[in-house]
């Protein structure tokens, strides 16, 4: 198992940064009931035979790591994940190569931002390579569910949450970190219709947008179903007064387009708080800054823009990305009352060279 992309690994100091408990240290307790394993499944109904289990607490720290069978997790009733949302999650994937190797996508950027999200949640930090070294070692003993075939692969969710059992408002001073998998798909199979309005807002300057906790999800439902009510299948999130598009449904947006000066651009907002810092998303900038065939700009975008550039048949193509959905491409927009219909995807559009070129380096081809 290795990565596409290796990156430097960052050592901690503190004490409370280590995950003293090495992957070395690493206890298993493999399951005697193994699952059959289905053909065709939905995103994240059907979970691997093991999990990962990380417990910590203020005193003794983080304990050792355990892979055991999947399975119900006991938590007390005060338990302040479940009262005050104080959890994060991570999402990233391993694939199946055509040379048979199994790969992890840029796993460091995810345990660097899983780290982020720690700090503002005011969780226990935690050693990155560490961490990983632990999800590896799962996946070893679950490698047989990474499909064999197609564009499936296996789904991997991270996830650390405040176990303290008190109702107070308080930093917590124990935690759960834990990993389970799961079998995935397509997450989107047609082009996606997008409902915008400016009365909800995903995420705010000073918040946390920039992070991957629950809360961020949760709170998205109530639009989400709204969007339903007028043909959508997501929400274009927009923000200010200006209506800046910031994130389609739980996706990075991206503008191919002529710009307002003449030149050739792809253009994503920029990470002012209010954008999740997505893998896919930097992978596709580093993608396009290589090619170094057009501009390539994080830069704020407005509806106001957008609907300029449809008008004077600028818009090349609007997509979005995300570990989960890859890249997808964006159809139409209902904004204003009106139903905005933008250019249609073909074998020769930029997102399609995007995502056959990303699925070609995850499968080694």
């Amino acid at each position: 198992y290795y990565s596409t992309t290796a990156y430097p690994h960052v050592a901690q100091s503190s004490p409370e940064k280590d995950l003293r408990a090495t992957a070395a240290d690493l206890v298993v307790q493999l399951s005697t009931s193994l699952k059959t394993k289905p053909d065709v499944v939905d995103f994240g109904t059907v979970f691997t035979d093991h999990m990962l289990t990380v417990e910590w607490n203020a005193n003794d720290g983080w304990q050792t790591p355990l892979i055991r069978p999947f399975g119900d997790l006991s938590l007390h009733p005060a338990c302040s994940a479940l009262h005050y949302a104080v959890e994060l999650f991570e999402g990233l994937k391993v694939y199946r190569g055509d040379d048979k190797r199994l790969r992890l996508f840029r796993p460091l950027l995810n345990m660097e931002r899983m780290s982020k999200s720690a700090e503002r949640a005011c969780l226990p930090a935690f050693d990155q390579s560490e961490l990983l070294g632990c999800i590896k070692r799962l996946i070893e003993i679950d490698q047989d569910w990474v499909p064999h075939l197609g564009p499936a692969c296996l789904y991997i969710r991270p996830t650390l949450i405040g176990t303290e059992p008190s109702l107070g408002v308080k930093k917590p001073n124990r935690a759960l970190l834990y990993v389970i998998m799961c079998q995935a798909g397509s997450y989107f199979n047609t082009k996606l219709s997008l409902w915008a309005d400016p009365k909800y807002t995903r995420a705010w300057k000073g918040g946390t947008g920039d992070c991957k906790m629950g809360g961020n999800y949760g709170g998205t439902l109530f639009a989400q179903l709204e969007a339903g009510s007028y043909g959508c299948q997501q929400v274009l999130w927009l923000y200010g007064e200006d209506h800046q598009i910031t994130e389609g449904g739980t996706m990075n947006i991206f503008l191919h387009w002529i710009n307002e000066d003449g030149d050739e651009e792809l253009a994503t907002p920029p990470l002012d708080g209010t954008i999740l810092p997505g893998v896919t998303r930097q992978s596709i900038l580093d993608l396009a800054r290589k090619w170094d065939e057009f501009k390539v700009l994080e830069r704020y975008l407005t509806m106001g823009q957008l609907c300029s550039a449809l008008k004077q048949q600028r818009l090349k193509e609007m997509f979005g990305s995300g570990t989960a959905c890859r890249v997808c491409h964006i159809g139409s927009i209902v904004y204003e009352e009106k139903n905005l219909q933008l250019p249609n995807q073909d074998e020769h559009s930029l997102s399609s060279r995007i995502a056959t070129e990303l699925t070609d380096i995850q499968v080694s081809r």
